[in-house]
């Protein structure tokens, strides 16, 4: 892809009150586009990063077994007045007499479409899952894209005959959810926390620690116990109560997943009843799971930039390479169009951002160091004379002049 071709260009202003670090790079890099407070575009550079990010997400999902749906985000009145939760105020409410709500999320949905399809215990487990646009009436829209009133968000909904059955199924999403942010280079805490609006039961919660986050995440300094202080007795300093050795700290933290065991709640509320092996009547077990692509890619710049831009980590990068051409000579501008024709052979044509613009060597690099792209490839006058070209990693501080051969070693070392 050229440079000069994409839609979006970098800038330098920025909507008022945008303090977020996450917020400010993704604007001035081209990748997002704010509409009004926590409700944001996503311009091409920014879909290719969310793409990548769903994929790894469907990708785990689909392992563990839970198929992929899509449900509506207008939801009827009847349906939340079910659960008994019409009047959370959450929920945007539209149409005439306020007859539909926006989905926040779809437990009350998808367990009146199980109630067609579950019927005996020879139908359980089942698990599926949806990547969609949810809607929350959240007063304190802020810090970008962690908290919007509209936003991406995987939810997977799972169903059991019992409890043993969802307690498996839920150990094995919490594996899941590891591999996900493993993939996307996210250290994340597993957090007890409590279960809001959706069950009366201990919930856990997946905190990226970090100064962004609008959490309070208690943690012990030598073992896994950690507690969101919502919900938690300790303190700053304590003797951990799990290992008994080590410290509690205490930190901010960004919840970028969780985990729900929801029980019977809404099955008993929507008649999802399965027949057992005796002919007795049960109601279905049920387990709710969500990550947020959206609230992923906000925390990934959070935890991945520098005072002069984002640092991809190479899963979700928009492009792997970006090649820049330095000068206007045309035998520079001829090897560069070489370098570029090689990198596509290597990356793909998808992969490659091809810098060919007319502009000065300082707003090239700026532009570069921006966008966060890993592999920086540099064509200048000098290069050429040189036989090589000049190859840096976004988070490395030194470039290396290289032939072709020492390109593709050093890369494929990476």
């Amino acid at each position: 892809m050229k440079q000069s071709e994409l839609f979006s260009k970098t800038t330098k202003n920025l909507p008022e009150g945008e303090t977020a670090k996450n917020a400010q790079l993704l604007i001035k890099g081209g990748f997002v586009n704010k509409s009004s407070a926590g409700v944001y575009s996503l311009l091409p550079l920014g879909l290719r990063v969310l793409n990548k990010i769903n994929a790894i997400i469907r990708e785990e999902m689909n392992a563990i077994g839970a198929e992929e749906l899509l449900m509506p985000s207008l939801i009827q009145k009847k349906y939340w007045e079910q659960s008994g939760r019409w009047n959370t105020d959450v929920i945007y409410k539209t149409g005439q007499g306020s007859d539909y709500g926006l989905g926040w999320t779809h437990e009350e949905v998808i367990s009146a479409i199980a109630a067609h399809f579950i019927n005996s215990y020879k139908d359980l487990p089942k698990a599926v899952y949806q990547i969609q646009t949810k809607f929350r009436a959240e007063p304190r829209a802020q810090a970008g894209l962690l908290r919007g009133r509209e936003f991406l968000m995987k939810d997977l909904y799972s169903f059991h005959a019992d409890e043993k059955d969802l307690n498996a199924y839920y150990q094995k999403v919490i594996k899941a959810y590891k591999k996900i942010l493993d993939r996307l280079c996210l250290k994340a805490r597993l957090t007890e926390a409590g279960g809001g609006a959706f069950t009366k039961e201990f919930t856990h919660e997946f905190q990226v620690l970090n100064p962004a986050g609008e959490d309070t995440v208690l943690y012990c300094d030598s073992c896994d116990w950690a507690q969101n202080k919502e919900i938690s007795k300790m303190e700053h300093g304590n003797k951990c109560p799990d290992c008994k050795k080590g410290s509690v700290k205490m930190e901010r933290g960004i919840e970028v997943a969780n985990v729900f065991k929801l029980g019977t709640k809404y099955s008993e509320a929507f008649n999802l009843n399965y027949l057992d092996k005796n002919g007795k009547k049960n109601s279905v077990v049920m387990g709710s799971y969500g990550i947020g692509p959206t609230r992923l890619m906000g925390t990934l710049v959070e935890e991945y930039h520098d005072e002069k831009g984002i640092i991809w980590p190479d899963a979700v990068a928009p492009y792997k390479a970006h090649l820049v051409l330095l000068g206007e000579d045309k035998k520079v501008k001829k090897e560069a169009d070489e370098v570029y024709k090689i990198l596509v052979r290597h990356f793909g044509e998808s992969e490659v951002l091809y810098d060919e613009r007319k502009a000065s060597a300082g707003e090239k690099l700026n532009d570069a160091d921006l966008l966060g792209i890993p592999w920086r490839t540099i064509v200048s006058d000098k290069t050429v004379k040189m036989k090589k070209v000049e190859l840096k990693r976004r988070s490395e501080k030194e470039p290396k002049f290289v032939n072709e051969k020492q390109y593709f070693k050093l890369i494929n070392k990476k």
